[in-house]
């Protein structure tokens, strides 16, 4: 009877995590249905230093409605409608106000292999956070991509609307810019109570936010573990 019991606690603890990630989910496409904070914004340059190419930038966050205290992904897209070879060397992406980058990567052309994208470490520059490279080449087929993933703050209150700072881009003449505008809006909210369970074994090694494998196995592995240990016990 005992073992029967545990074993339906830890089921029902099971439940809550994963309805948890179905509330997720539905918040995600409400939270900015006023239209007034747009997770991506778009630029282009045609002037006279593109040589009558035009230079496209796009900036986004992954998801319009963010747990305080996660994480937000910001994508940056430096590309090209000409088939010339513009070459990036610095870009910059400036987040909100206290968000502190945990991971980014480069996604860019390699000659002979093609698109490949790169574990890279941010650094920070005026206020944002720059990767640098002897240059990333750049053609109508081949955008280069960063992406930096931030630690969300855990002061932000339920609601606030989060707006980013733009970027900057150097390298060669044409490709050149910098765009204080080009922001993306998440809405925060609090965290569900999937979000608050898994975040929790994340911090003590026990799996990863997301669900996805760690080094110690993923989030189902874990609760299967825990229901065979405790039917056994």
């Amino acid at each position: 009877m005992f073992r029967n019991r545990r074993a339906a606690a830890i089921a029902t603890s099971t439940a809550m995590v994963f309805a948890g990630m179905g509330v997720a989910a539905l918040e995600t496409g409400v939270a900015s249905a006023d239209g007034t904070c747009a997770i991506s914004s778009h630029a282009e340059k045609s002037d006279i230093s593109t040589l009558g190419i035009k230079m496209t930038y796009d900036k986004s966050v992954n998801l319009d409605s963010i747990g305080v205290g996660t994480t937000a992904t910001y994508k940056v897209v430096i590309g090209t409608t000409g088939i010339g070879n513009p070459y990036v060397n610095t870009i910059t992406d400036y987040p909100p106000a206290g968000f502190t980058p945990i991971s980014a990567s480069v996604t860019a052309y390699h000659l002979g292999t093609g698109q490949r994208t790169e574990t890279v470490t941010p650094e920070p520059n005026a206020g944002g956070f720059k990767t640098t490279s002897t240059g990333w080449f750049v053609n109508s087929g081949n955008p280069v991509t960063y992406t930096v993933t931030y630690r969300v703050p855990t002061n932000l209150s339920a609601g606030q609307q989060i707006t980013s700072g733009g970027i900057g881009v150097a390298g060669t003449v044409g490709v050149s810019n910098e765009l204080p505008n080009l922001t993306a809006c998440f809405t925060a909210r609090a965290n569900t109570v999937g979000e608050s369970a898994l975040g929790s074994l994340n911090n003590n090694g026990l799996g990863s936010a997301d669900g996805q494998t760690s080094s110690t196995g993923s989030v189902s592995d874990i609760i299967a573990d825990a229901i065979k240990k405790y039917m056994g016990s």
